[in-house]
């Protein structure tokens, strides 16, 4: 059975956006895009198309063409960091009705323990609506941890938002 069973409407939709420049320009290959998808079929998602965008606006340009398409679920990998053109969680926060920080602590600690290096991570993670957004670092080791920590919440948060919970 999985985690994220279908509502009323069929199986619940999910996007993923990938922030990277080098990838977007076909420098190099996104490793994370693959990963997050797997996850979420695993989970019961029909997923839309990878979007792969430059760092930047394009981020938040690509956030609110999903959000028109109304998914249960949003994640993005990459540029949730400290370079200069790190700004997916800029693009996300204003998205934002309500903020889950406990996500965002959780996936923090399970990388801190691995590497000092997940504290530096900004991502957010909150609900647009119905719909989830977390942003995800964008190297694939922190994407798996990142889907470790959602792995026993994804169903119940889909759930609440839905407003179709059981306490």
């Amino acid at each position: 059975m999985s985690a994220c069973e279908p509502n009323a409407h069929g199986p619940r939709k999910a996007g993923v956006v990938i922030a990277s420049t080098r990838a977007a320009a076909g420098i190099y290959t996104d490793e994370t895009g693959p990963i997050i998808l797997d996850w979420l079929k695993e989970h019961g998602f029909d997923t839309f198309p990878t979007m792969v965008v430059p760092d930047g606006e394009p981020v938040g340009a690509a956030l609110r063409a999903l959000l028109t398409q109304e998914p249960a679920v949003v994640i993005t990998s990459g540029g949730t960091g400290l370079s200069p053109d790190d700004h997916t969680p800029e693009m996300t926060l204003p998205l934002l009705d309500r903020e889950i920080p406990g996500i965002m602590e959780g996936i923090r600690r399970a990388g801190a323990a691995k590497t000092p290096m997940a504290m530096l991570s900004r991502g957010h993670a909150g609900a647009a609506g119905k719909t989830f957004i977390i942003n995800l670092p964008g190297s694939p080791k922190g994407v798996m941890d990142g889907l470790a920590v959602l792995d026993p919440v994804i169903g119940h948060l889909c759930d609440q938002l839905e407003g179709s919970h059981g306490h």
